[in-house]
């Protein structure tokens, strides 16, 4: 007999962009939704689990677009890999341990930007750790003194991972090498590709306002990525860098912190997304501040002010959708759910929420099974104390995720 499982008395936020609706009973089975609307039109099976959730809100698992589940913290030149700070045994222990935080917080569905092996989510996936849905990059591919050429100037050597279970990035230049670097990265089990196609903040050689990789670079990864169906990602901040990711075919741009409105036309146009990531950002001013971060990072911040936030208004502007992302890693991992909290700030807190949900599904294209609670959907799900359309800042605090159910099972439970 299959189980069956009754949310009754609750209040739904579905995501799909309609009002929350309160008395609603919500039947699942067989690890998906099997109805969902007013108690007086549902008929609740008999046999089935029930479960009172009065007072409680109802809605989608996040999504989570950016994250680094395999890095460690930034807190020397170089951008050690987690790998450094956990050596040996250790380190599967750790990356084990930022995959089940994930749940924790309420995201039920992770896109990993680089640095996790593909065998943490086969993990996953056969019940050995309990963790999210994941889509893994394996490791990134950048220029040479690129945003994911880590090295030090003084450093020669070729760019690589200290432990067999930390993707090497892709340190490659031009159309051939950079073809068969994405090759290989499909080939180690990416489900994606991650770009780097301008500089960034944390690397140590890059400029952020140069573009980095040619249009026939990154489209030559593109490519690579549309033969077997998946996408690629791309880190950029600057207008032509962004340009150059429309004309290539990249799907999503992470960060676009300096996007204008001729970037924004041209995203819109090429039907792509802006994953913004605030909080990592948010992160690096308040080290910069403290004076913990390296002094070239610290220059870099500087520069940036609320060009980001800025970027989102004229994303909305253009008609470009806004996933959700946080790009946090390391100690800042459980911070995830802060990304929720800075969007709303600026396109309100239900457009945040659709963010990450309703939005990021349609990125990774699996909005046919998650990022909305609606009939026939798999049953990620989570149940809140609180209801964020009145304070999304609790969100923040994951013992308020009370309970997250996945695909039908409850792999979280305070109540209890």
């Amino acid at each position: 007999m299959i189980k069956t499982l009754v949310l009754q008395n609750a209040t739904v936020i579905d995501c799909t962009g309609q009002d929350p609706y309160s008395n609603a009973t919500v039947i699942i089975e067989d690890g998906r939704i099997l109805k969902v609307g007013n108690e007086k039109s549902v008929t609740t099976p008999r046999n089935a689990q029930l479960i009172d959730v009065s007072g409680k809100v109802v809605m989608p698992g996040l999504i989570d677009c950016h994250t680094h589940l395999g890095m460690a913290d930034p807190d020397v030149p170089g951008l050690p890999t987690a790998s450094d700070q956990h050596p040996g045994a250790a380190y599967p222990f750790y990356v084990a341990e930022q995959i089940s935080q994930c749940l924790t917080e309420g995201f039920t569905t992770v896109r990993d930007a680089g640095q996790t092996d593909w065998s943490f989510k086969l993990a996953s996936q056969s019940g050995r750790i309990l963790g999210p849905r994941m889509f893994l990059s394996n490791g990134w591919i950048s220029q040479t003194g690129g945003h994911g050429d880590w090295r030090a100037r003084h450093n020669r050597s070729a760019s690589k991972s200290e432990h067999v279970l930390a993707p090497t990035p892709g340190v490659k230049d031009g159309v051939d090498r950079v073809r068969q670097n994405a090759r290989e990265q499909l080939r180690t089990g990416a489900d994606q590709l991650k770009v780097m196609a301008g500089g960034g903040i944390s690397s140590p050689t890059s400029q952020m306002d140069v573009p980095q990789f040619t249009v026939e670079e990154l489209a030559a990864a593109v490519y690579e990525a549309k033969v077997v169906k998946k996408h690629c990602m791309a880190h950029v901040f600057m207008p032509e860098a962004i340009i150059n990711c429309a004309k290539a075919g990249i799907l999503s741009i992470e960060h676009g912190i300096f996007l204008d409105e001729k970037s924004a036309k041209a995203m819109h146009e090429n039907g792509m997304y802006l994953v913004p990531t605030l909080t990592v950002l948010q992160r690096h001013l308040q080290r910069a501040r403290e004076g913990t971060s390296p002094e070239y990072m610290r220059e870099k911040v500087a520069l940036v002010g609320g060009a980001a936030e800025e970027a989102i208004r004229i994303a909305m502007a253009a008609g470009v959708p806004v996933a959700s992302g946080s790009d946090v890693y390391g100690r800042t991992a459980p911070n995830k759910a802060w990304e929720l909290e800075l969007k709303a700030k600026i396109m309100g807190p239900m457009s945040s929420l659709i963010s990450a949900t309703k939005t990021s599904a349609e990125l990774l294209g699996i909005s046919d099974q998650v990022g909305t609670l609606e009939n026939g959907k798999l049953a990620d799900l989570i149940i809140l104390d609180f209801n964020p359309l009145d304070d999304i800042r609790f969100f923040s605090e994951s013992h308020h995720v009370g309970t997250v159910i996945q695909g039908g099972r409850i792999v979280k439970n305070l109540s209890n």
